[in-house]
């Protein structure tokens, strides 16, 4: 009786201990070698204005490097044309309208899952420093924030901007804070920096870009103040390619960077009329280039396309986790391995109110792009700090001169055609609208139901109401209209009549 009772002790404490050893193996199976991952997120950078997508003049050696170290993305693409609402889409794995905070400076709501405290709870240490212009509600996801504010300034504990920081750039916290990361975890870093954004100022950099280095996309004038408005947009860019190279630099003398996969992108395109706040390219689409010595072949190129939605996915993949169900993204990881791997056929992209009311929805493949515009009595005015520099206020003087052709006129027109068909293979700037055209009825009937299946499944809808300019569109002067937080539907209702009276 006494064997079998001790027997029976035994078994069970074999059972447990074997338990207990299987848990450990998984345990370490998650953590084993699971690779730092570094999130660098530009602040208005349009797609192609880097030497590593061909730029001739633009001053970037480190990211022209990591292009050559790793593997750049060709069509690669955003969900918003819009600072915060294209962030908080990426950190939540959501489509913009599915955050609750679609709007321009609207905060992410706290019940919003991330894959940042995923990571964070499964063993990675995780920071983020620089722009932040996601809502106080979430800091508490990362173990350590140096948020610098909406444009490199300052906070204080009552979120007002109180002085600028450094030298503007959003990135002079990077490097301390890769130095403070601990030794015996892996870690996730969310850089976000402030150039290119404007407002632009001299002497940033050495050797400055020069009105000659400016290549200018058609659906611009050549004129001065134009040339001298993207020199200084460039000259942004080159300060923060320097820190692009000193994150990199320290990587290598910490000895991590063949196990740091880190991935470069920009949260919307250049803060240019037709660009930033629209969903043409110039808009939506991305630099996205992946360095990660361990594991992608450097110096390669991949076509097929990716959208930011797809990043929350992929980073809790890479880190051996399993994907949320919350998330409407696809993990691009198997492309890292295979350049003829296909994980998408289409992306979605929104636009929403940012300092002017909008609702405009596109989809995209590898050949074409679909616009619808919901306002069609709007038009389609750019960011309102696109009044600051000399592009817009020369094409407002051009225009009243009726030197403008057709394309530099667009951001103008109203009203606005509701649908916009183009091939962007033979017209990648998005110059001539298919939308009429019989030949391409059956591509543009084909986009459109793809378009409404997304809406339908991703529950989609016009707002109940819409919400008033902050700014005025001739002129770019306040309206002394400021939205912030989001209001409650009889708030806004109360605006709206008092704006309209």
């Amino acid at each position: 009786m006494y064997k079998n009772y001790t027997l029976s002790i035994l078994s069970i404490g074999l059972l447990l201990l074997s338990s207990c050893a299987e848990k450990k193996k998984e345990e370490a199976k998650v953590t084993e070698e699971r690779p730092n991952i570094i999130l660098i997120i530009a602040d208005d950078m349009a797609w192609d204005d880097s030497g590593a997508y061909g730029h001739p003049n633009i001053k970037t050696p480190n990211i022209d490097q990591l292009a050559k170290d790793g593997m750049r993305f060709d069509n690669a693409f955003l969900t918003a044309s819009s600072c915060s609402p294209s962030r908080t889409s990426i950190i939540t794995g959501l489509y913009p309208h599915n955050t609750d905070a679609e709007q321009l400076h609207w905060p992410l709501p706290s019940d919003r899952i991330t894959f940042v405290e995923e990571l964070k709870k499964s063993g990675y240490w995780t920071a983020q420093a620089g722009k932040w212009h996601l809502g106080d509600s979430i800091k508490n996801r990362f173990d350590l924030v140096k948020d610098v504010g909406t444009h490199g300034f300052q906070l204080s504990p009552t979120g007002e901007k109180t002085k600028q920081t450094g030298n503007g750039s959003g990135c002079e916290e990077w490097i301390p804070v890769l130095k403070q990361r601990p030794q015996d975890q892996p870690f996730f870093l969310w850089l976000a920096a402030v150039d290119p954004h404007r407002p632009y100022t001299e002497d940033i950099i050495d050797n400055p870009h020069v009105l000659e280095d400016v290549v200018l996309p058609p659906y611009f004038p050549d004129t001065k103040e134009v040339r001298e408005d993207f020199a200084h947009y460039y000259n942004e860019i080159t300060r923060l390619d320097n820190y692009v190279g000193e994150v990199v630099a320290e990587l290598d003398r910490q000895g991590v960077s063949d196990n740091t996969m880190i991935l470069f992108i920009s949260d919307n395109g250049r803060p240019f009329p037709r660009d930033k706040t629209t969903l043409y390219d110039g808009g939506i689409k991305t630099p996205w280039i992946v360095k990660w010595p361990n594991e992608v072949e450097s110096n390669s190129v991949n076509t097929n396309l990716v959208s930011s939605i797809d990043i929350a996915p992929t980073f809790l993949k890479l880190a051996n986790l399993e994907t949320l169900p919350s998330f409407e993204g696809e993990d691009f990881s198997p492309l890292l391995e295979n350049t003829k791997a296909k994980t998408r056929d289409i992306i979605y992209a929104e636009d929403h109110w940012h300092d002017y009311e909008d609702y405009t929805r596109a989809v995209r493949t590898e050949d074409f792009k679909y616009i619808r515009n919901f306002y069609t009595d709007l038009p389609n005015t750019p960011s309102a700090d696109a009044f600051i520099g000399g592009t817009f206020k020369s094409m407002q003087e051009l225009k009243k001169k009726g030197e403008l052709n057709e394309a530099q006129l667009a951001c103008f027109v109203t009203p606005r055609l509701e649908e916009e068909l183009y091939d962007v293979v033979n017209d990648p700037y998005e110059l001539k609208n298919l939308a009429l055209d019989p030949e391409h009825n059956k591509k543009l009937v084909e986009l459109r139901t793809e378009m409404n299946s997304i809406r339908k499944a991703s529950k989609d809808s016009l707002p109940a109401f819409r919400t008033p300019d902050e700014f005025d569109r001739e002129t770019g002067k306040s309206n002394s209209f400021r939205k912030r937080p989001r209001p409650s539907k009889v708030e806004m209702e109360k605006i709206i009549r008092a704006m309209s009276k």
